[in-house]
């Protein structure tokens, strides 16, 4: 069982940076990938990020590419989200996800954390 806590949402003004922290704990690096998901009120569930096995960047969601980046942390079992020129339709809150690695679609992951409430003015 995999368990995910996220920390670092807030708010800020558009064009600024905030960096999203999940730790996860039941997780195995090389078999369990992780990612983020984000959603909007109103507004479906989305994959912004996911990264392979062996922690390298597999996708982003087009609106975030060049912008946020996904990045990994094996010795203890941190992923990060780097979000940069952050825009208004970045509002959201935002999700740590995880699942044995096998698809990228991180919408669909099995696991979640509670979620982080980013809000960009």
């Amino acid at each position: 069982h995999v368990q995910l806590v996220e920390s670092g949402g807030g708010s800020v003004q558009a064009g600024g940076s905030l960096t999203l922290s999940c730790t996860a704990s039941g997780y195995r690096y090389g078999h369990h990938c992780l990612g983020w998901v984000r959603q909007a009120p109103g507004k479906e569930r989305e994959g912004v990020a996911v990264l392979s096995a062996s922690g390298d960047a597999i996708y982003y969601a087009d609106a975030v590419k060049g912008r946020f980046t996904i990045s990994q942390r094996e010795d203890d079992n941190t992923v990060y989200l780097q979000m940069n020129d952050l825009k208004v339709e970045d509002t959201a809150t935002y999700y740590c996800a995880a699942d044995i690695c096998g698809s990228w679609r991180v919408v669909d992951f099995f696991y979640r954390g509670q979620g982080t409430q980013v809000t960009v003015s």
